[in-house]
This record gives C-alpha cells, sequence and structure tokens, in this order.
C-alpha cells in the first residue's frame, strides 16, 4: 500500500501561495514552520505510546501507512498530523482516545510550506470551495502570464526553471474547475475591484485575465464569481483573504494567508466566525450578474 509522502507536495516544484510566497523548494521561508507547544506535546505523546506498545518506528509506520520520516516529524511537533494519521493510529497505539481528543487543539507557529501543501490536497477533493481575495486574482482564475508577473513581484525573484515549474504547478490546479468532473466542485470568488484596478503586469496581461474571468463565469455553471466594489463603506473582510473548502464528507476547513505566512484552521468554532464573514462579504459584494456586467464594462474600457 501506498505511504503519503509529504515531500512531494509542492517542493519540487517550488509551488507558492496564492500570493506568490514560496510554498517548497528549500531556503528558510519553505521549509517546515517553528513547532508549537502543542504539537511537541502531541508528538511526545505518540512517542510515548508508540514505545509502550513496543513498535520502533518503521514497525509503527507499516501499520498506519505513512512513512517513517512523517512519523519522525510527527513526533518532534514539525508535522501538523492529518485526521487519517489519527484515525490510523489510535488502533495501533491501543485507542486510548488521547490523539482523537487532542487533535482538534494543536495550533503551530505560521508556516505557509506546511499549510498551503495540506490545503492543496483538501483543495483537490472539495465539493465546495470559497474564495475572497483582497490582494491578487486567485490561483485558479490566474492566466499564465498573470502568474508570472506576480512570481516576478514578489522577492526573492526566482530563477526561470524554477519560474516554469511554479506557473505549471498553479495552471494545473485549475483542472478542479472542470464542470466534468465527478461531481464538479461548487466555486465561489469574491474579488476587490481594485484587484483589477491594479492592472498587475500591465495592459495586455490584464486583458488577458478579463478575459480568462469572462471565458470562466459564462462557461462554467459550477463558478460564481462576485466583485467587491471600490467603495464600500461596511466591509467584513477587513481582516483579509480566506479560502474555504468542504470536504466530501461535510466538514469545513479554512486557510488564510499573509505575509510569509499561512494558516490551516480546522476548529469549528473559528471556522463558524469565518463563515458567517464570507456570508456577510457575499452579501456587501456585487450580485454575479452586476459583478459580470462591471468586469464587462472594465473590460471594454481597456
Amino acid at each position: 500500500m501506498a505511504y503519503e509522502n509529504p515531500d512531494s507536495n509542492g517542493e519540487a516544484s517550488g509551488e507558492r501561495g496564492e500570493s506568490g510566497e514560496v510554498v517548497g523548494g528549500g531556503g528558510v521561508a519553505c521549509g517546515e514552520p517553528e513547532a508549537s507547544a502543542s504539537l511537541r506535546a502531541f508528538g511526545a505523546v505518540v512517542q510515548a505510546l508508540r514505545e509502550h506498545a513496543g513498535l520502533s518506528r518503521e514497525e509503527f509506520a507499516e501499520l498506519v501507512r505513512f512513512s517513517k520520516h512523517t512519523i519522525a516529524s510527527i513526533e518532534q511537533g514539525r508535522r501538523m498530523p492529518d485526521a487519517d494519521f489519527v484515525v490510523r493510529a489510535e488502533p495501533a497505539l491501543g485507542d486510548t482516545g488521547a490523539l482523537r481528543r487532542a487533535l482538534p487543539h494543536l495550533t503551530r507557529q505560521p508556516g505557509l510550506a506546511s499549510w498551503f501543501r495540506r490545503w492543496a490536497r483538501l483543495e483537490a477533493e472539495a465539493i465546495s470551495l470559497y474564495t475572497y481575495e483582497c490582494r491578487l486574482v486567485p490561483g485558479l482564475l490566474q492566466t499564465e502570464a498573470y502568474a508570472r508577473a506576480v512570481s516576478l513581484s514578489v522577492p526573492p525573484v526566482p530563477d526561470a526553471v524554477t519560474l516554469d515549474q511554479r506557473i505549471s504547478a498553479r495552471l494545473a490546479r485549475q483542472e478542479l474547475l472542470s464542470v466534468t468532473r465527478k461531481p464538479p466542485t461548487a466555486f465561489s470568488f469574491i474579488v476587490e475591484q481594485a484587484v483589477l484596478e491594479r492592472r498587475t503586469g500591465g495592459e495586455a496581461v490584464t486583458r488577458e485575465v478579463f478575459d480568462r474571468l469572462l471565458e470562466v463565469i459564462e462557461g462554467n455553471w459550477n463558478v460564481e464569481f462576485q466583485l467587491m466594489p471600490l467603495r464600500q463603506p461596511v466591509h467584513a473582510g477587513l481582516d483579509g483573504p480566506l479560502m474555504l473548502a468542504e470536504t466530501t464528507d461535510n466538514r469545513w476547513y479554512v486557510y488564510s494567508e499573509g505575509q510569509k505566512n499561512g494558516r490551516l484552521i480546522a476548529d469549528p468554532k473559528e471556522i463558524s466566525v469565518l463563515q458567517q464573514r464570507y456570508a456577510k462579504l457575499r452579501s456587501q459584494a456585487l450580485t454575479p450578474d452586476d459583478s459580470l456586467g462591471l468586469l464587462k464594462r472594465m473590460r471594454g474600457a481597456l
């Protein structure tokens, strides 16, 4: 049976988050985030239970179907455990319930690399994806030229090979928009009008972006797109960008991203608050029809 390989998600291609921040590929900004006290404590408990069960790291890895390197990272508090890990680890370690009860309380210092790799896995399997973006066009809607302009705007500037790998990885994710997926993912995008007014990459790149947006909105019935107007005195998104995902088992996760950090949120109470904010943003943004009309007028003015 295949093991999860945490080193294969983003690092080889030097994938970046939505803002162009490095998600993998080496260097201080790309490594595992700094461990928190709760992750170190969780890892210590895993190790203690494993040793009490008389299992080596390799034997335990075989039982839970994760690599021994992933087990080491969890035990050392360097990796946020997946829910699947806890489900598999509990029976192997005596079914105490300790890991299951501890999982919702785990936190760690922000680190975009690990958070985005896990988010990308959730994103690929989600049945609903909601995105509010105030900095740039969401990655799933970007053109190749726009993705290149964004990557070249955020220091450190990558070399040509890394840049091409990064853009290819981002564009490959756009397959998620397809209406032929079973079931198709339901998308909601709320983007600040100012993002398009900025004209990242220049007017030619911006024209392509408008054309791409119009193509997706008019050609994909599973995509809802709203613009947040330049003037909005009451605004629920002042804390920054927001992405929400609903999985096939109807669990919700949230990913938020900032300067050199990202955070994956699984706590239901926090998610409830952020869902309320997203609902408010939907009511404050232009309707989908009005947004489409504004996009066409903005495109015509270029």
